[in-house]
């Protein structure tokens, strides 16, 4: 009974660690997502999710509280889709436990907690045509620079205010190792932000490459990449098969994946070893990529920093010898 009770802590002990690591708690600055729980009113392009709000009421939660959190978060948000009797069951607490918790996160029943992620699965899946469709029914009045900036900046201080100094520092630790191998991918659209990423990295420090996010591009790549090297993944909504297939396999060869998702999240997320949510809706039938963009041109900052006097210093001198005996810039006269 003993031996069989230890092995029980210790499962419930691996996946609260789990979900703290899905539920990362950045306290410096995140009053936005504070407000959520206390139940402020917020447009809809800024409204949190339930994750959100899972991560900002995680600190206050009772231990079967926690342990439901870590059943709603290991299949989100298909998980709270059944009844609260299936749910609770499966978490191995009870209904009014389930009632309580969703009460903490500002919803006034599980119905309502139910129709959130409902709205949250419907927007992971949403195509432009239904964005602009939603965004032109309720766009209010003004300029469409004022109304973009507004959204584009709560875009990026909600980002920020829950992003992890921690992990942040880790994940730029490992592209700072000079001992692993990089390799930089994204999807359709997000593609743009992994070669804007690819291109510093490289200049920065030797070992970096970027790999198309298709199938016949990446399958070469894989042959490289080897245990611990690192594998960086651009994947937002509606988040491409093929980038989750190439996660799969790189994660069989031991490589370290860093993404780079929405606030959604990508379902490469639970194999990440570092994953970052920005927010990325805005007033168009296409997403903001503001947020992400900061994000990356702030790790681009972070390596640079790390590895200034180590490597970095002389391959942009040695690059800008290149650059002399090329027409690639105009010259002084």
């Amino acid at each position: 009974m003993v031996a069989r009770g230890g092995r029980a802590c210790q499962r419930f002990s691996e996946r609260i660690s789990s979900l703290a690591k899905i539920l990362k708690i950045c306290f410096h600055g995140s009053k936005a997502v504070r407000k959520a729980v206390n139940g402020d009113a917020r447009g809809e392009l800024v409204s949190e999710s339930v994750q959100d709000r899972l991560r900002a009421a995680f600190p206050s939660l009772t231990r079967a509280e926690r342990q439901l959190a870590a059943t709603i978060t290991e299949n989100y948000p298909v998980s709270g889709m059944g009844t609260i009797t299936i749910l609770a069951r499966a978490a191995g607490v009870s209904t009014p436990t389930v009632a309580r918790m969703v009460q903490k996160l500002g919803f006034k029943g599980f119905p309502e907690f139910q129709e959130a992620l409902r709205e949250e699965l419907r927007a992971q899946m949403t195509s432009p045509l239904e964005k602009h469709e939603a965004w032109s029914r309720g766009a209010p009045a003004g300029h469409m620079l004022n109304r973009f900036t507004d959204i584009a900046l709560e875009n990026i201080r909600q980002t920020l205010a829950q992003v992890d100094p921690a992990e942040f520092d880790a994940a730029t630790a490992l592209l700072s190792d000079l001992e692993r191998q990089i390799f930089v991918t994204g999807g359709r659209i997000t593609r743009t932000l992994s070669t804007y990423l690819e291109m510093h990295l490289q200049v920065m420090r030797p070992g970096v490459r970027h790999v198309q996010g298709n199938a016949s591009g990446w399958s070469h790549a894989l042959l490289d990449m080897g245990e611990g090297d690192v594998l960086v993944i651009y994947d937002i909504r509606r988040y491409q098969k093929a980038l989750l297939t190439l996660s799969e396999m790189a994660r069989a060869r031991g490589v370290r994946i860093v993404l780079f998702t929405d606030q959604w999240l990508s379902p490469i997320h639970p194999l990440a070893d570092h994953g970052f949510a920005a927010r990325i809706e805005a007033p168009s039938a296409w997403d903001s990529s503001t947020a992400l963009l900061l994000l990356t041109e702030t790790v681009i900052a972070a390596v640079q920093e790390v590895l200034w006097d180590e490597v970095t210093r002389e391959r942009m001198a040695d690059l800008e010898r290149i650059f002399d005996h090329t027409p690639v810039f105009r010259k002084l006269p």
